[in-house]
């Protein structure tokens, strides 16, 4: 099983009524036929599963793609920095990625904000 690319834009909310393709996450993870993210996969590249967010006005942070002993998904940007900093995604672990389908990260500022999946290549 390949790792794929997937690129998440921030959805339609209220300071952004039509969404925002400068807003988001690109991420390398390995998917099931499915579209789910594949753990054991995973764990077998987990330095190969990056993650890099986007967003004007800010620098782009890069990182990794993290599974927590708690089953849940999360973005960790900082090797040496708590785990608790981790942008954690809401429900990655039943959700599908597949494009046009949307995922809901808990941003560093406790924001929970939704992300549609522009494309899985």
């Amino acid at each position: 099983m390949s790792l794929k690319t997937i690129r998440l834009e921030l959805a339609r909310d209220h300071d952004f009524p039509n969404g925002s393709a400068d807003r988001g996450y690109e991420l390398r993870a390995p998917l099931t036929a499915e579209g789910h993210i594949d753990a054991d996969t995973w764990r077998q590249n987990r330095a190969a599963c990056r993650v890099k967010r986007f967003w004007p006005g800010e620098d782009d942070e890069s990182g990794h793609l993290r599974h927590t002993r708690g089953g849940q998904w999360a973005f960790h940007y900082d090797i040496d920095g708590d785990p608790d900093d981790d942008e954690v995604g809401f429900k990655f672990e039943s959700h599908v990625f597949k494009e046009g389908e949307y995922v809901s990260i808990r941003e560093h500022d406790g924001a929970l904000r939704t992300f549609r999946v522009a494309s899985v290549r």
